[in-house]
């Protein structure tokens, strides 16, 4: 089992929830079974370089931040998977509206032009239905750029995990993490007894 961790709008693998994801990992020794790749902000190729990175691996779960969790959604249904939405972007086909023009990403400084083809790809892209039993939503309610509750509604059905306060950026999310390896799949290795 492999963690592919997607992360968010204008962020990278060097995002905080992501390196959290990567550490605890390694901690455990679980460190080569991490998967992070750098999502294009053009949709169609967000979800190419989604298949790259899963293609090979027998098995995977997802973690999607933000936007991420679009596209976790849109790579559980496709590779029949379970994954963890952590704030998500839900229908960013109208969410992105408010943000077309230039954007630059966070991390690495690059520039684009965000215009109507990457509204209509999001559209074109949203599963028309997806398996609630396959996600774990997670949501923080003072979300500064997201309301938590179309969340809660889109994914009715789901298990979810609804925290008051917090932010977007989930706070204290690695507190998380073993009970999210177990819901993906991936069992932590047990440690020694004296």
């Amino acid at each position: 089992m492999y963690i592919v961790y997607l992360h968010g709008f204008n962020s990278s693998p060097a995002s905080v929830k992501a390196r959290q994801t990567q550490a605890f990992l390694n901690a455990h020794g679980l460190g080569d079974r991490f998967v992070c790749p750098t999502l294009p902000a053009m949709p169609d190729e967000a979800e190419a370089a989604i298949i790259k990175a899963v293609h090979g691996l027998p098995e995977v779960g997802f973690i999607g931040s933000s936007l991420g969790g679009f596209h976790a959604t849109w790579a559980a249904e496709r590779f029949g998977s379970k994954a963890v939405l952590v704030n998500p972007g839900v229908k960013p086909q109208h969410l992105l509206r408010d943000y077309l023009g230039w954007q630059q990403n966070l991390y690495s400084g690059e520039r684009y032009f965000l215009d109507d083809s990457h509204v209509a790809a999001f559209a074109r892209l949203e599963p028309p239905t997806f398996t609630a039993g396959r996600y774990w939503l997670m949501v923080q309610t003072a979300d500064e750029t997201l309301d938590y509750r179309q969340a809660v509604d889109y994914y009715a059905g789901a298990r979810q995990t609804v925290e008051a306060g917090g932010s977007h950026s989930f706070e204290h999310f690695e507190r998380h993490l073993p009970e999210i390896c177990a819901f993906l799949g991936l069992p932590l290795p047990v440690a020694p007894t004296n």
